[in-house]
């Protein structure tokens, strides 16, 4: 299969695009190379016979119109979005640009292509979104995202990808385009930009720095190591059902002070710092506009129908990061120049 990847240098792109090469899948990987996206990500799949770049904005609908008459391919996995909520709070207008007007030019240029190729049924358009789409849950450990939650997004962020997914799903039954869907909770892993908690949390006690936690440190996430999650996504594109939504979780929940705490103890075991601990580092912060109290994914839809649930605990997930993170400086180094990163951002009320 030919898959088209829009944000194949990302974070999650980069994961699927990895995976997908190694699984004997052809790639086109279409990226815009914004701040967050870093060519590095897929170096060991660049040389790989079926790769293929393509550096193109989904604003562009000439560009992405050209790749698609250039690849022609077999199935689009629309992950280019603009992610973080707190760049969301101080320039919302990025995030209706790219996540709205670029998943309508997407959808676009996938039909065009579709109807010209003459509606093949094995087409298929997958478009990755967020559990940040449903809102906050309350702390009843028995209430869960399902694929049937009402829809009720808290940041500029989350209304973005929440409009994409409208949008998306109206272009199925408006005009037939075949679509599947996936809404996932938190990513973490290898890769993993350094503006987002777990790597922030990673290098700034590496840096002698505070580990600064939004409010009490109470919010509760459902963390989904990104390898998993890149699977799932792989098994929903090939498997899923047409029109259907599928929810993508890890099955671990923590308060982010949880998490915050079970990080410092890996590093006190794999970098012991000179005297205490780097829990000691611990600082609480005033917290974000709007914070969800929780999050949490009902995998059972998935789990049923297609088979999958994730492969690895969130205690196991960290530890592997935080080594990759030891292990990759040359990586993550670079990355701490650009702009906002290590800011603290979003606190406009």
């Amino acid at each position: 299969m030919k898959i088209l990847v829009t944000g194949g240098m990302g974070f999650i792109g980069s994961a699927v695009v990895r995976l997908a090469i190694a699984r004997g899948h052809e790639v086109v990987n279409l990226d815009a190379l914004t701040y967050a996206a870093c060519e590095a990500n897929v170096s060991g799949v660049a040389d790989a016979p079926g790769y293929a770049f393509v550096h193109a904005d989904i604003r562009d609908r000439a560009a992405l119109d050209r790749t698609f008459a250039a690849h022609r391919p077999d199935a689009v996995m629309h992950l280019a979005a603009e992610s973080h909520v707190d760049r969301s709070i101080d320039g919302p207008g990025a995030f209706i640009e790219t996540n709205v007007t670029g998943t309508y030019n997407t959808l676009e240029a996938a039909r065009a292509f579709w109807v010209g190729q003459g509606r093949p049924e094995e087409f298929r358009f997958h478009h990755v979104s967020t559990d940040e789409v449903f809102g906050s849950l309350p702390r009843d450990p028995d209430v869960k995202f399902t694929e049937a939650t009402p829809y009720d997004p808290r940041s500029p962020y989350a209304a973005s990808k929440a409009s994409s997914d409208h949008l998306v799903r109206a272009w199925h039954e408006t005009y037939g385009l075949p679509v599947v869907l996936s809404n996932c909770s938190n990513n973490y892993g290898s890769y993993h930009f350094p503006e987002k908690l777990i790597p922030v949390m990673i290098l700034n006690a590496l840096a002698g720095k505070d580990l600064p936690i939004y409010g009490d440190g109470s919010n509760i996430r459902d963390w989904l190591f990104v390898e998993d999650h890149a699977d799932a996504l792989l098994t929903v594109l090939t498997r899923g059902k047409t029109g259907q939504s599928y929810n993508i979780g890890g099955e671990n929940e923590r308060t982010n002070l949880e998490l915050v705490r079970t990080l410092c103890a890996i590093l006190d075991k794999k970098r012991p710092k000179n005297g205490g601990s780097y829990a000691d580092q611990i600082t609480f912060v005033a917290d974000r506009p709007g914070h969800d109290a929780r999050y949490a994914i009902d995998p059972a839809r998935i789990r049923e129908e297609l088979g999958w649930r994730p492969s690895v605990t969130v205690e196991e997930g960290l530890a592997r990061t935080v080594q990759w993170y030891l292990d990759n400086e040359t990586w993550w180094r670079p990355l701490l120049d650009r702009a906002g990163v290590g800011e603290r951002l979003g606190t406009t009320s």
